[in-house]
């Protein structure tokens, strides 16, 4: 099973509008994202988010691509300061192939525990929009397959 781990695209500020909806350059960011993903051929098989308007707009967008069977849903549990035990015990049960859309520093924590087992230093940066590809090998153990920050995502015919 491959879980894919997504930082929201930019978004404006608070003070500009606090439901803080994606910029144009996050969904411009989020949308080559989206379109390599495609080209490359990578389809999962349900795709969450934390139900903040600049999580679920980077879904919508990411879904478009790799996810067209089912919409995105709303995931509990993952948002920014959120305790990671519930999300592990739900994410033990996962089968398929499934694309996250969340926050600092959540997300962040998900990578670091499911690959050394502990909360420590991050082991990856998160920069908006960056995608994370863990794929399980065991019962309990995680690899790192790839990850791909917005900036490196090559805009692909289409």
């Amino acid at each position: 099973m491959r879980l894919y781990l997504v930082q929201h695209g930019e978004a404006v500020a608070e003070a500009t509008d606090p439901d803080r909806p994606l910029t144009q350059r996050g969904r411009d960011e989020v949308h080559r994202t989206a379109v390599w993903l495609g080209h490359c051929g990578v389809q999962v098989q349900r795709v969450f988010h934390s139900g903040k308007t600049r999580a679920r707009q980077t879904a919508e967008l990411l879904a478009s691509s790799v996810c067209r069977k089912t919409a995105p849903q709303t995931l509990n549990g993952i948002r920014p300061r959120d305790d990671l035990p519930p999300f592990l015990q739900e994410l033990s049960g996962w089968d398929k192939d499934t694309l996250v859309v969340g926050h600092l520093p959540f997300l962040a924590k998900v990578v670091t525990r499911l690959l050394c087992d502990r909360e420590q230093t991050p082991w990856v940066t998160f920069t908006p929009g960056t995608l994370v590809c863990l794929e399980r090998v065991s019962e309990n153990g995680w690899t790192l397959r790839w990850m791909l920050p917005p900036e490196l995502a090559p805009a692909c015919p289409g």
